[in-house]
């Protein structure tokens, strides 16, 4: 068995219709749909997938939870940072919130006082760093 490592962190959606899988990502600038052919199953996998990654995430969520500063951004409502862990949180306008590891303090302080949280998320920490949750 070959095993490959997967990031899903851009896929906002998944549908299935026609025989094709349809995944609706996010490509920071635009929203893309991609159609693959799939089996039904290859849709059930990936939901069966996203609850078993969601019920972890929030049992960790459950055990602590990482202070929010509100910030002023069309992207974010909300900011935190776990030094210790060197976790950030983001909370997005739509209730969405992304958890980054291996952020140290200067890029969270960077993040906190950039001009626009925005232009420094997609520039600096998107794509560079693990997205957890």
């Amino acid at each position: 068995m070959k095993l490959s490592k997967l990031d899903l962190g851009n896929v906002v959606a998944i549908a299935h219709s026609d025989g094709n899988l349809q995944l609706l990502l996010d490509l920071g600038d635009e929203i893309e749909l991609l159609e693959i052919p799939a089996p039904i199953e290859a849709y059930e996998g990936l939901q069966h997938l996203n609850d078993i990654v969601a019920e972890s995430v929030e049992e960790a969520w459950e055990e602590e939870e990482i202070a929010m500063l509100p910030v002023n951004s069309s992207m974010a409502n909300a900011l935190g940072y776990d030094d210790e862990k060197q976790i950030l949180q983001l909370e997005f306008h739509d209730g969405s919130v992304y958890q980054y590891s291996g952020i140290d303090d200067d890029t969270w302080e960077d993040l906190h006082q950039a001009d626009s949280v925005g232009r420094f998320f997609h520039n600096e920490i998107k794509g560079k760093y693990e997205r957890i949750y």
